[in-house]
């Protein structure tokens, strides 16, 4: 019965504008996708087939493009990720269910926002480096190594163990924090999403920061291990298969 409330609650107008927000991110994302055509071509003439024709421009000219990329992306990644929080969030203002759902929901894509930010200057200064191309994608052994290690070894870490509990226990979260407000819990909430899963997001310059199937893999995979039950079992499996990952592409 308690499911079924739960359920019908999400389908009021603030949980239906929140889904219109992640299938609009999803569909953005779609659109700038390049046609496989275009990859085939950039494959078979490189990178000077990118240079002259390319939908981001190089260098800081086409940070506002990237920038608008990666707050998509984090969007339509990290939303579905927190609504486990979103519904503990609301059946604490079950009298009032709208009532601070929209402030909350803005602060905690507004950490993402910031997100976005830094990985669209770290996209920027690899791209110059040359050791991205033009998808986002590492082209550096080292640096995709370095980037599948980090991750992994981050999954052992005791912050990233910390900022976990605290994604697997809303309502606990939510009462340790109650006289903030809805708009500093949402900054705090996207905070400790943040400190979840940031390393995983970077793997994006592994799989590809305009590739689709990746996102919608690590988007799966961060919703799970926010399971409290799921999770426990999922996050150091990960990080011991992400540092295999980082010794086969640096040795082998």
């Amino acid at each position: 019965m308690q499911m079924l409330a739960t359920m019908r609650r999400m389908s009021a107008p603030h949980w239906v504008g929140l889904y219109l927000c992640v299938f609009a991110a999803w569909g953005g994302l779609y659109l700038m996708q390049v046609p496989p055509e275009l990859r085939e071509l950039g494959e078979l003439y490189g990178a000077d087939f990118w240079r002259e024709f390319c939908s981001i421009e190089a260098g800081w000219a086409g940070a506002p493009t990237i920038f608008g990329m990666w707050l998509l992306m984090s969007a339509a990644m990290m939303a579905p990720t927190a609504i486990p929080a979103f519904v503990t969030w609301e059946d604490l203002t079950v009298s009032g269910a709208a009532r601070g759902f929209g402030a909350i929901t803005l602060g905690y894509l507004g950490v993402w926002a910031g997100f976005s930010a830094i990985a669209t200057v770290f996209q920027v200064i690899l791209s110059e480096w040359q050791v991205i191309d033009t998808f986002g994608r590492s082209q550096n052994d080292v640096l995709t190594a370095g980037l599948l290690a980090g991750a992994g070894a981050y999954q052992f870490s005791a912050l990233k163990e910390a900022c976990l509990s605290k994604c697997r226990k809303p309502l606990t979260f939510f009462m340790q924090h109650w006289d903030e407000g809805p708009l500093r819990m949402g900054v705090r909430l996207g905070a400790v999403c943040l400190g979840c899963c940031w390393a995983l997001m970077a793997l994006a310059f592994v799989g590809g920061t305009m590739n689709l199937l990746w996102m919608g893999g690590a988007m799966v995979l961060m919703f799970f291990e926010k399971m409290p039950d799921i999770g426990q079992h999922l996050t150091r499996p990960v990080g011991a298969a992400l540092i295999g990952a980082a010794g086969w592409v640096l040795f082998f």
